[in-house]
This record gives C-alpha cells, sequence and structure tokens, in this order.
C-alpha cells in the first residue's frame, strides 16, 4: 500500500468515523426530538444537520472534487423535517455514495469544480477538500450534540423549544 493511499484511507475513515457518530446521535432520538429546535434564534434541529451533513459532503466529494453535478437544494436543507428513519435512509445512501466517490479521488488531484469565492487554501487539491468535510462533520456533530443535550434536558419537543 502506497503512503497516498494509507493517508487516503486515514482520512476517509475519519471521515466516516463523525459521520456515522452523527448517525448513531440521531438513531437515539424520537421524531419529535430529532425535529425540535432550541431557543436561539437561527438554531437547527438534529435532523436539519444531518440532512445539510449529507448535502454538504456530497457537494464536496462529488460536485467540486470531481465534476459530477449532484441536485442540492442547500436552503432546504435547513428547513428539513422529517422522521428519524427517513434522514437515516438518506444518511445510509450518502455514506455509501460518499464512500464510492472518495474512491475515485486522487488527493493530490486539482479539484475539478471548486465554487467561486471559495479559492482558500484547502482547495488547491482534493485532500484539502475532504479536509475541509471533515472539518465540516466535526463542527455540525458539535453543534448536534448541543442541539440534543438541550432538547432531551428541557423535555419539550416540537418545532422550536419555546
Amino acid at each position: 500500500m502506497t503512503s497516498e493511499a494509507t493517508a487516503q484511507s486515514v482520512l476517509v475513515e475519519f471521515i466516516l468515523r463523525k459521520f456515522d457518530e452523527l448517525v448513531d446521535l440521531i438513531s437515539q432520538l424520537d421524531d419529535d426530538a430529532a425535529n425540535t429546535t432550541t431557543q436561539q434564534r437561527g438554531s437547527n434541529s438534529v435532523v436539519q444537520l444531518l440532512v445539510h451533513c449529507c448535502g454538504m459532503m456530497r457537494r464536496w466529494s462529488a460536485s467540486v472534487n470531481l465534476g459530477i453535478a449532484v441536485p442540492r437544494n442547500r436552503d432546504a436543507e435547513f428547513t428539513a423535517h422529517m422522521p428519524v428513519t427517513d434522514v437515516l435512509g438518506l444518511a445510509a445512501r450518502t455514506r455509501a455514495a460518499f464512500l464510492h466517490d472518495a474512491e475515485q479521488t486522487d488527493l493530490a488531484a486539482t479539484p475539478v469544480e471548486v465554487p467561486p469565492g471559495r479559492e482558500d487554501f484547502w482547495t488547491v487539491n482534493c485532500e484539502g477538500v475532504l479536509l475541509h468535510v471533515f472539518e465540516e462533520l466535526s463542527q455540525h456533530l458539535g453543534q448536534a450534540e448541543i442541539t440534543r443535550d438541550v432538547v432531551v434536558r428541557s423535555g419539550v419537543t416540537g418545532p422550536q423549544l419555546g
């Protein structure tokens, strides 16, 4: 195994671990708790965070790195409301597609479709783009953990705690 293959395997494993932690978190919630936001203006439910992460992962792994158009409505991700079983199905499909994308990715290659305004240091190669996916998943996992804790401890569920 080459050092690049090892680096790719490790990076993909880190990404999948964070994604799986988010999936595990939501699988422990009922539909009401999973779809409840906190009192903070602009907060997101755990469902919305997972739906967003699914869209984000495929945008960067497929559309940006490989040039494969994956339809996405980012605004709708943050208004999503669905049963836990449905979002877990979405997550399973996203995980499989992401893994396929990652297997097709040359970490040293230049991303095919870097969005305007995103020519940051991390878009110089596909590895940087996947590191960005890891960063985003880690951030949203923490956000989901806090949301879950607030919702579960309050014992109040619904569109927004009040």
